[in-house]
């Protein structure tokens, strides 16, 4: 099974600068990356810029469709209205098997503010515990995953250990 995650960077190049170590911890088959995006936000803009990890990306990948679709319900729904807003929460109800719901919108729409980027990263194959150690490294935050309630709790333990 896939895993979704969103983790949160405190700068606007924070998420760019973690794909060199997303890239080599895939060479060290630590992790498969399925699919993933990012966005940076820099201070003072309007709306974030968002990028796919083409390069990074697996065979089965998602595509721009997806992300598109994705952070158009979390960063320009709200700048768009309701009518616009109600039609893409119909298109959004089948993403919500893989754990994209109205709270994780919300939790990443909270989080992912000017100033900030985020990670959105597709894997598969895992090595939970080695990811966790190159990931503690990067001052990332998670925001989300759908991982199981109990899977995400250790995960989020793991974190708030050297907090």
């Amino acid at each position: 099974m896939a895993t979704l995650t969103v983790w949160k960077f405190d700068s606007a190049g924070g998420a760019q600068n973690a794909l060199t170590l997303l890239e080599r911890m895939q060479k060290e088959e630590l992790l498969q990356i399925n699919d993933g995006a990012y966005v940076t936000w820099p201070e003072g803009k309007k709306k974030p810029k968002t990028e796919q990890l083409n390069r990074l990306a697996g065979a089965g990948a998602l595509g721009g469709s997806f992300w598109g679709l994705l952070f158009g319900l979390i960063f320009f729904v709200p700048l768009l209205g309701m009518a616009v807003g109600a039609a893409m929460g119909a298109l959004a109800g089948s993403m919500s098997d893989v754990g994209i719901d109205d709270q994780f919108i919300r939790q990443v729409r909270e989080q992912v503010t000017p100033g900030t980027s985020a990670l959105f990263v597709m894997t598969s194959n895992t090595v939970v515990d080695k990811v966790l150690d190159e990931f503690k490294g990067t001052g990332a935050t998670l925001v989300s995953t759908n991982l199981s309630k109990d899977q995400e709790g250790k995960l989020r333990e793991a974190f708030a250990e050297d907090a």
